[in-house]
């Protein structure tokens, strides 16, 4: 048992400054604004709930950077960002994805994030035969988890077709392709090895209507635990929207909430093009949906419908998706920036009793935490010691109360500012710095310098 002191704490129940928590073999056993009869661990600082990134794709952390030209005389767009990242894929082999991972995830610590959905789809070799372990590829994500010490969801995808119809999948999608059989074994493969581990899970990733029809999907579902998550984007691009038009004369949210029993263990990531009607019945639904503003802006695909959802008391969580920024700040922040750009106005998010930095917090520490199969997410007695532990002495914070500290977090400045962070009760982060970090980012530096000299 070990009780930490905080120069101020946000809990479940509001700010204590200062803020005791006692924590025992990784759970919270004590929150308090008085010290408790046990030895204490004088950390100071502001301490939040950890964030979980509900949406990763770690091997484009790599590629970071390396898209930003015109592929030629046609408008750039995702579908020609696509193609790159199609033969970036080919190159990658179960090694190099775990090297990539493990720098991603040391910075996704650093940021504030203090666990991932990794929604992988490389399951094969470039040829398209499977490894001698099935789950080879999503089990390496794990590993760099371990090593780093983040909480993690695997979520194994699920990718059947090359296009909407069960059209038959491109020659550079061999890696991604999946039977229903094949799949379940993946999912049990990686279900083992999370086992009973209160930090590490496994949840499932239909990738998208496009590449994963109906039958399967409802037979995937069946195959797996009943409370597992389920993630898919959807309605992400426009063109999107018109194929699935073109073919089945309805658009993709509605389509699914038509096919599915959709519910609260759902995580619709991107959700950018929804009617009216599509985002009251999806938020209804109690389904979460996964927000990348960075990797949204960064392909183009448009600004989600933020006031729409949260007047249908819609729950939603962030991710960093390609890793164009790893930032819990960022990803918060243009949530917020693009509904103003759109709408000429400010604090779109917030509410006459309600900051907006606040709102934007709870919903996705709420949300993302729901997305991965973590509960609550809140700091409260009994659930996981994941706290983030902000430097209290940084510029940023000066002179100013609990009411603005969070606020001042989200909308002020770039200089880092998480200076410790725990999961599960045990100290990943210390003074900024990863134990393990320059170790990783030169296994990292060395597996890109190959593949981008390959």
């Amino acid at each position: 048992m070990t009780s930490y002191r905080f120069d101020h704490l946000y809990a479940v129940d509001g700010w204590h400054s200062p803020g005791f928590v006692t924590v025992e073999d990784g759970k919270i056993t004590g929150i308090a604004g008085a010290a408790p009869d046990t030895p204490i661990d004088n950390i100071g600082g502001i301490a939040l709930p950890g964030i979980a990134n509900l949406h990763s794709h770690a091997f484009q952390r790599a590629m970071a950077g390396l898209s930003e030209y015109r592929t030629g005389a046609a408008e750039d767009s995702f579908w020609t960002w696509r193609e790159l990242m199609y033969r970036f894929v080919g190159r990658i082999d179960p090694a190099d994805l775990e090297a990539i991972a493990a720098q991603l995830y040391v910075e996704m610590l650093k940021a504030g994030f203090t666990s991932v959905g990794e929604f992988q789809y490389l399951h094969h070799d470039p040829g398209g035969m499977p490894f001698v372990n099935v789950a080879e590829m999503t089990l390496r994500t794990l590993t760099a988890a371990r090593e780093t010490g983040i909480g993690i969801t695997l979520l194994p995808v699920l990718y059947r077709h090359g296009g909407f119809g069960e059209l038959p999948p491109g020659g550079n999608q061999k890696r991604f392709i999946n039977d229903v059989d094949q799949f379940l074994r993946i999912y049990e493969a990686a279900k083992s090895e999370t086992g009973a581990d209160p930090d590490r899970h496994t949840g499932i990733a239909p990738h998208s209507l496009r590449a994963a029809d109906f039958a399967s999907i409802s037979a995937v579902i069946d195959g797996i635990d009943a409370d597992a998550p389920i993630h898919i984007h959807i309605a992400e691009q426009e063109k999107e929207i018109a194929d699935c038009e073109a073919w089945s004369g309805k658009r993709p949210v509605e389509l699914l909430l038509e096919n599915q029993d959709v519910t609260g263990r759902w995580c619709l990531v991107h959700a950018t093009h929804m009617t009216e009607g599509e985002t009251a019945a999806a938020a209804r639904s109690g389904a979460i949906a996964g927000l990348c503003p960075t990797t949204e802006a960064n392909l183009g695909d448009g600004i989600f419908e933020l006031p729409g959802w949260l007047e249908s008391d819609g729950a939603l969580g962030i991710g960093s998706d390609s890793h164009i920024s790893v930032s819990v700040v960022e990803e918060l922040r243009w949530l917020e920036y693009g509904q103003r750009l759109r709408d000429r106005r400010r604090n779109v998010a917030g509410s006459e009793t309600v900051s907006t930095g606040r709102r934007l917090f709870d919903a996705a520490v709420a949300g993302g935490a729901r997305a991965l199969g973590l509960g609550d997410g809140h700091l409260s007695v009994g659930v996981r010691a994941n706290i983030v532990v902000l430097d209290g002495d940084a510029p940023d914070f000066a002179g100013q109360g609990t009411d603005t500290l969070m606020e001042s977090w989200i909308f002020s400045g770039n200089e880092p500012v998480v200076k410790h962070v725990f999961v599960g009760g045990r100290q990943v982060i210390k003074d900024g710095m990863h134990p393990a970090e320059k170790e990783i980012a030169r296994r990292y530096r060395d597996t890109v310098t190959r593949l981008l000299s390959d």
